[in-house]
């Protein structure tokens, strides 16, 4: 077996990885429907339709890590969860890209 050229996820509990794939999922949607992207109004259309399920998954994992009492959202390790996952590229696609200079 090949060593992965991936760190380790942190140790996450059920509710915690599902908040984070699902954080992940809204954010892919969102990055396709922002309109400052390139892409068509039908992709835009059908990550807004993708969007509204992901959202309430996104809710869904929340509760479940409310009502089995983590009340307590861990920054630091969801934060390095979100950075092996690649979080921080796909959250850069929900952003307005900077102006180019000519």
């Amino acid at each position: 077996m090949l060593p992965s050229s991936f760190p380790p996820l942190p140790a996450l509990t059920r509710a915690e990885a599902e908040f984070v794939d699902c954080y992940l999922e809204v954010l892919d949607q969102v990055g396709r429907i922002n309109p400052a992207r390139e892409g068509d109004t039908y992709r835009a259309l059908r990550a807004a339709q993708a969007l509204a399920s992901r959202a309430v998954a996104l809710r869904e994992a929340l509760a479940s890590m409310h009502e089995r009492g983590e009340s307590e959202i861990h920054t630091e390790t969801l934060a390095r969860a979100l950075r092996i996952l690649d979080g921080e590229r796909r959250a850069a696609r929900v952003a307005v890209p900077p102006t180019s200079s000519d």
